[in-house]
């Protein structure tokens, strides 16, 4: 018998709760559950719940949802949630911030940019 357990993403107060939810509180929800992310399935879901917001989360957020990559053993997710970075953020300047501030996470799980892995 197969049985699930599903995070809730949703903030408190259901659904459309995110209107009012804080940039802070926004980011604590999302670096509390990359960090407990146990697949691959909740991780992608995450990913695209988190980055459907008119928000750039923090690097520290990034920082834990690229950690849950590699921690359920997916590099392409990994190099993916840079590129969701790269889309996000307003401009080159910020993305290589992003970058810089990442530097040491990247380098500590073996992770490349995609501007680094095709020589961009």
């Amino acid at each position: 018998m197969f049985s699930a357990v599903t995070r809730n993403l949703l903030p408190e107060g259901g659904a459309h709760a995110h209107e009012t939810e804080s940039f802070e509180a926004f980011n604590q929800r999302y670096h509390t559950f990359f960090n407990s992310v146990s697949d691959l399935f909740e991780l992608q879901r995450g990913l695209n719940n988190c980055f459907a917001y008119d928000l750039v989360p923090t690097t520290e957020v990034v920082d834990a949802a690229l950690r849950a990559a590699r921690k359920v053993n997916d590099y392409a997710t990994a190099v993916r949630i840079l590129e969701g970075v790269r889309e996000k953020v307003e401009n080159k300047g910020q993305y290589q911030a992003y970058l810089d501030e990442l530097k040491s996470t990247l380098q500590e799980l073996g992770i490349s940019s995609k501007e680094e892995l095709y020589g961009l």
